[in-house]
């Protein structure tokens, strides 16, 4: 029997969820317009916490006074990757002139990456929240209390890298790590969410049945880990070359991205492959509303949504909307698999 506190952090755990994936909207949404840099300061926005609406409000000398900022905090940055070992990766970006170029105030960019800031602001306080509630298990499952003050550190270390990521001006490989560890933020979610649900439920699937779609799942996991790195790695390459062409000719540049867009293309062909086989294993051993069944099925949904919105993305010249969508769904993808996964565990619905 499930007691009013665990259910109330079973509640705002999976709001948590929702509002970690609605802030890796706001993010694509943010990239996808080009306004990363519409606050050039953190954590607030041209030094006030309500931004301006008109370059007016602003300061004379903003602009050096913003890039001299950028400057102090990645010198700082580039101190602890040396301190680190990462030499090479510190001179980088000591030595990259595009963090010495100015941005131009622009309201509408400005307000877009302030939302996705309160966004943010809001997944905060509900990992918080979450941890809070998980003391409810403090006699029954002392993991999802060590789990959740983790996920809050976690959280903490995200922010700090997103400041970097303004100051560094969108430098490729820390947004890459600031997507990845939006990842295990939604896993270590995903699994209190599951374990606190299942946490009274008395599993009854034989283990040694189920191993080999486990292991299957796993691998379709890594999959599209892999894929959404080099997602990431191609969004990188597009805005490399979308500079170097004034973010003119559309159509032209995915033909100069290289490589990494021919991979990417086709390891979405094994994504496609490994999730119908999936779906196949789940539907020959769950039946009725079984939750692996039902979640393998929203995983096909996902699915499909994602290869529309690659498809618009590789053909129809980069609609921002395509690109926000492509996003968002390739991370609820990995939420799904990882459901998944976690879920073949325990199940009342077990197809003898």
């Amino acid at each position: 029997m499930v007691s009013r506190s665990e259910q109330r952090f079973i509640s705002i755990n999976l709001i948590t969820i929702i509002v970690t994936l609605l802030v890796i909207l706001a993010g694509g949404i943010v990239r996808s317009t080009g306004s990363g840099m519409g606050c050039p300061d953190w954590p607030k926005c041209f030094d006030r916490y309500i931004p301006p609406t008109d370059v007016s409000q602003l300061p004379a000398n903003y602009k050096e006074k913003y890039v001299a900022g950028r400057l102090k905090k990645n010198e700082k940055f580039a101190k602890y990757l040396e301190s680190m070992g990462k030499v090479a990766l510190a001179d980088s970006i000591r030595h990259d002139k595009s963090i010495t170029i100015p941005e131009e105030f622009n309201p509408a960019k400005t307000w877009t990456e302030y939302i996705n800031r309160l966004v943010g602001v809001a997944a905060g306080i509900f990992l918080f929240l979450t941890m809070v509630y998980s003391f409810t298990f403090r006699k029954k499952a002392k993991r999802i209390i060590v789990l959740s003050i983790l996920n809050l550190f976690v959280v903490g270390y995200q922010g700090w890298l997103g400041s970097i990521v303004v100051s560094t001006n969108l430098t490729q490989w820390v947004v890459t790590v600031h997507m990845l560890l939006a990842l295990v933020i939604l896993a270590i979610s995903i699994y209190t969410y599951n374990y606190a649900k299942q946490l009274n439920k008395a599993p009854s699937v034989i283990m040694y049945r189920i191993l080999w779609l486990k292991g299957f799942l796993f691998f379709t996991l890594l999959i599209s880990i892999i894929q959404i790195v080099l997602g990431t790695d191609v969004r990188e390459a597009i805005d490399g070359v979308a500079k170097e062409l004034a973010y003119g000719s559309k159509h032209t540049w995915l033909s100069k991205v290289g490589s990494v867009f021919s991979y990417h293309r086709d390891l979405a062909i094994l994504v496609v492959v490994t999730n119908a086989i999936v779906y196949k294993m789940v539907i020959d051993r769950f039946s009725g509303k079984a939750a692996p069944l039902l979640t393998a099925r929203f995983i096909l949904i996902t699915l499909l949504v994602q290869l529309l919105s690659g498809f618009a993305l590789a053909y129809i010249a980069f609609p921002p909307a395509a690109q926000a969508v492509h996003i968002l769904f390739s991370t609820l993808l990995f939420s799904l698999q990882f459901y998944l996964y976690l879920l073949v565990y325990r199940t009342s619905t077990y197809k003898q």
